[in-house]
C-alpha cells in the first residue's frame, strides 16, 4: 500500500474514483504476498500489482465494474479454474483479492496513519451481506480506531485487530458462517540506524539499501558524519545520539547498529535503543570491550533483560577481516533477527488460532 498513496492521492486530487485490489490470500507459489495492492481508475490508469502481471486484466476489469456498481467483489483464481490459463495464472497457485471502491475520506484517514509511519491494522468486511460488504476498519498501535464494521461484530473485530497488530501478520477471520473479514497489517518501512561513520558504515549503508532498508547515519564528527562519505544514506543526522534520536522514530521495524568503539557515542545511544521497540541492537568491539561495556551500561541503570537483547560482538561469526565483510555479517545478523520476529509471529498466530 505505501508505495502507491502518492499515485492514489494524486488521483484524488483531480476528482477520479478509484479502487483498491487488495491480495487476501494466496496458496502454492503464488507471485505476490497477502496483502499486496493495486489501485486502479475508470479511465485505465492502474497502480501496484495483485499477481506479478499475471492476473492484473481480469482484476481490472472486475474493479471497474465494482465502481460503476459500488459493489465491492471477491475474487478468486487458480489452478483448478477454468480460467486460470485465460487470465495468465500459470505460476502453480491460487489466490484470492477483493476489489472494493475507495471511500476518500476514509482513505485520507489511512494515508496519514501511514505516512505517520503508526503500526496500524487496516480490517475490511470481504464476505457479508450486500449492505455490509466492504466496510472498513483502523486500528492503530495508538489505540486510535477509525471505522466501524457494524455494532453486531464490533468488539470481536476490534479483538481479532488487535491480536493481529501484536502478531504483525495478516490474516483472515470468520466472524459467522456468511460474514468474514479481512485483517491486514501495515507496519513501518524496515529501517536501519547507524551510530558512527565509520568506513564499515559505509559498506552497511549500501547494503542495507540493497536490501529494502530505509538508511539513518548518526555521527556528530564532521569528518566521519558527511554527505560526501554518505551520499547515498537516506537521512544523515550529525549530532549526539541523545539529540539525534529524538529525530528517530524507533519501532519494531527499527534496526540499530553501534559502530564507533566510543562509549561517549555508544552507550548512550544502547540507553536509548535498548529501552526501544527496535527487533535489533547490536554494537561493534571484541569480548573485552564488550565485557567492559556491560559493565558500564549496568553501571548506569539498564538491566540484564535490555542487555540480553544486545548483539555483541555485532555480526554473524563468518570469519569477516574487511570492512566490507564486517558489513555483511552485520547485516546477515540483522536479516536473521528481522525473519526472527515474524517467525515468532507466526507461531503466535497459530497459538491464539488453535484456542479460538
Amino acid at each position: 500500500m505505501r508505495d502507491i498513496l502518492s499515485d492514489i492521492e494524486h488521483w484524488q486530487s483531480e476528482g477520479k474514483s478509484s479502487a483498491l485490489a487488495t491480495v487476501v490470500q494466496t496458496w502454492g507459489s503464488s507471485p505476490r504476498k497477502i496483502g499486496s495492492t493495486m489501485a486502479l481508475t475508470l479511465d485505465g490508469k492502474i497502480i501496484g500489482s495483485v499477481s506479478g502481471g499475471c492476473v492484473e486484466n481480469a482484476v481490472f476489469e472486475a474493479g471497474v465494474e465494482a465502481l460503476e456498481t459500488k459493489r465491492p467483489r471477491l475474487l478468486h483464481f487458480g489452478v483448478a479454474d477454468e480460467t486460470a490459463w485465460e487470465v495468465g495464472l500459470a505460476c502453480g497457485g491460487s489466490i484470492d483479492i477483493f476489489v472494493n471502491p475507495l471511500d476518500s475520506k476514509f482513505f485520507q484517514a489511512l494515508s496519514s496513519m501511514i505516512k505517520d509511519e503508526t503500526p496500524i491494522t487496516h480490517i475490511t468486511m470481504i464476505r457479508s451481506s450486500d449492505e455490509m460488504l466492504g466496510r472498513e476498519m483502523l486500528i492503530s498501535e495508538k489505540g486510535v480506531v477509525i471505522g466501524s464494521l457494524g455494532n453486531e461484530w464490533h468488539d470481536a473485530v476490534l479483538k481479532i485487530g488487535r491480536e493481529a497488530l501484536l502478531q504483525g501478520r495478516a490474516r483472515r477471520a470468520m466472524l459467522s458462517e456468511s460474514v468474514e473479514v479481512f485483517v491486514d497489517v501495515i507496519l513501518p518501512p524496515p529501517t536501519l540506524v547507524i551510530v558512527g561513520g565509520v568506513h564499515i558504515a559505509i559498506a552497511l549503508v549500501s547494503l542495507a539499501k540493497l536490501l529494502g532498508y530505509q538508511t539513518i547515519l548518526v555521527d556528530p564528527r564532521k569528518a566521519w558524519g558527511n554527505v560526501e562519505r554518505f551520499p547515498h544514506a537516506d537521512q544523515l543526522i550529525r549530532a549526539w545520539p541523545s539529540e539525534a534520536f529524538d529525530q528517530i522514530k524507533l519501532t519494531r521495524s527499527t534496526a540499530v547498529a553501534m559502530l564507533t568503539h566510543d562509549p561517549k557515542l555508544d552507550d548512550p545511544a544502547l540507553k536509548i535503543a535498548l529501552s526501544s521497540p527496535a527487533f535489533y541492537v547490536g554494537a561493534l568491539g571484541s569480548k573485552s570491550t564488550h565485557a567492559k561495556r556491560i559493565e558500564r551500561l549496568l553501571n548506569d541503570g539498564i538491566t540484564e533483560d535490555q542487555l540480553s537483547h544486545l548483539h555483541a560482538p555485532i555480526g554473524l561469526d563468518i570469519g569477516a577481516q574487511s570492512p566490507e565483510e564486517i558489513a555483511l555479517a552485520i547485516m546477515s545478523e540483522i536479516v536473521k533477527a528481522h525473519r526472527k520476529q515474524n517467525q515468532l509471529s507466526a507461531n503466535r498466530e497459530a497459538d491464539v488460532v488453535s484456542n479460538l
